[in-house]
Formats: structure tokens, sequence, C-alpha cells
């Protein structure tokens, strides 16, 4: 008896898996769509690279903090607005990317199993109704925040090193950008995928 082949079904996992590396929008698709998608894409690909470097001072911080605290007895007054700093700023500024790899979460349980037209239509309208305005929305109160931040001098009160809160205020304000960006290309492929019944850039 011949056995089967069982394909791995991945579709659990997340959307992403539609996602690839390489910029190649459908023929079909107006020269100025693809020329859009395709740059925007290249602008989020090119911010992940830079942004995941940040990671290398966290580390360095904390690996620095954890010596000091456990070997020397001399805990410092700035680990701690670092890390946090430094956390957020990679969440925040590498958000966009996220977006355009598909892996936010998302309930795909669902999702999956509807029809490409259907999870196009359905992306199209919540980016058109929520997203957008949402983030909109948050970039606007973000950007009070941030000129009373520097306006005001603020300084994190939790710790004696009372950093400046600007730095951190103003990665959430880009990150919020480099969403609605990339909330820009979701959208036409959204729209294409509704239309055409599959989405571009998969090989």
């Amino acid at each position: 008896m011949k056995k089967k082949s069982k394909r791995l079904d991945i579709s659990d996992e997340m959307i992403a898996e539609r996602r690839g590396d390489k910029f190649i929008m459908p023929k079909d698709m107006p020269k100025w769509m693809a020329f859009l998608i395709t740059r925007i894409d290249l602008f989020s690909k090119w911010t992940g690279n830079i942004v995941c470097w940040i990671t290398m001072p966290l580390i360095l911080a904390m690996t620095y903090e954890v010596f000091a605290r456990k070997l020397f007895l001399a805990p410092t007054i700035w680990a701690y607005d670092i890390s946090r700093f430094l956390y957020g700023a990679l969440f925040m500024l590498g958000a966009g990317y996220a977006l355009s790899k598909g892996i936010h979460i998302r309930a795909d349980f669902l999702y999956r199993n509807f029809k490409v037209k259907t999870q196009g239509a359905i992306d199209f309208i919540l980016y058109i109704l929520f997203y957008f305005p949402g983030l909109l929305v948050f970039l606007y109160m973000t950007t009070g925040f941030l000129q009373e931040s520097i306006m005001r001098g603020e300084r994190g009160m939790d710790t004696t090193w009372m950093p400046y809160m600007w730095p951190i205020k103003s990665c959430l304000w880009f990150g919020i950008i480099f969403l609605l960006i990339q909330g820009i290309s979701e959208l036409f492929k959204s729209y294409y995928a509704a239309t055409k019944g599959r989405w571009p850039g998969k090989e």
C-alpha cells in the first residue's frame, strides 16, 4: 500500500505564510499601485533591519546590570530605564515591519477558512473603518504628548536617574507614522485580493 504523503499544514500559525521576501507584483496590477506597494514594503524592510539593532545595546545593558549587581554588589541607577526605553523603542519602531510580514496577532482561526476575496474584503473594510481612523487619533494625541514633554523637559519620576521622557515618546510618534505608511500598502493589497481573488507578492 502506498503511504499518503502528509502535507504540513501551517495555516494555524499565522497569515504571514502568504508574505514573501521578494517584491514581485502581479502583471495585472496597475503600475502605480505595484510601485507604491513595492516601495512601502521595501521601506518597512529597511526600517526593520535598522531597528533590530536596538537589541544589541539592550542585551549589553542588561548583561552589565546583572554582573554589576550580582558580582560587585553595585547595581546601576540607569539599567531599568534603559531596558524599558530600548524595549519600547524596539516594539514601536518595528511595528510597521511586523505588519508588512503579517505577524501581528489576529483571529486567524476563522479568517484562514475564508476565500481570498472574502479575506481581502474584510481587511479592506477594517483598514478603512478602524485602522486608519484609530491610528490618526493616536497620532494626534501622541503629537500633543510629545510636544508637551519637550517643552516641559519631562523626566521619569520612578527612578533616581530621572531620564528625559521625550526620546521614548518620539519613538511612539515615529512608530505610528511607520504603521500608517505600511497600512497604505496593506490597504492596496487587500483591495487587490478582494477584486482578483489572490494576494499580491505570493510566488
